[in-house]
């Protein structure tokens, strides 16, 4: 970067400029509160897994789809965070139902 474009950036670990995509947002102001659309897009996903994963237990879908979702919950682009979270909940049913029961063998 220029000198220029440096000037002023001095700042600690503890105080992060505001604009820095690094910083952390203040307690109070953390937390997904999703859109009307981003409700329906979960209840949509959650829809199609159970239909894709019908030996899971509906609650089970439904929790790793809220989990998810949640994880991308400070993303600044929600363009994709559908996608990219059904992804996320499509890998955790998929590792949740290889696992073995406690009788050792494999679910199916």
């Amino acid at each position: 970067m220029a000198p220029a474009t440096l000037q002023g950036a001095e700042r600690t670990e503890d105080s992060p400029a505001l604009d820095d995509p690094g910083a952390h947002a203040p307690e109070e102001t953390r937390g997904w509160s999703p859109t009307p659309e981003e409700l329906a897009s979960v209840r949509t996903t959650v829809a199609r897994l159970k239909a894709a994963y019908p030996s899971v237990d509906a609650d089970t879908v439904e929790a790793a789809v809220t989990a998810a979702y949640d994880s991308f919950g400070q993303a600044r682009v929600r363009k994709y965070v559908p996608i990219l979270a059904e992804r996320r909940a499509r890998k955790a049913l998929a590792a949740a139902r290889s696992t073995p029961d406690v009788a050792g063998r494999r679910e199916r």
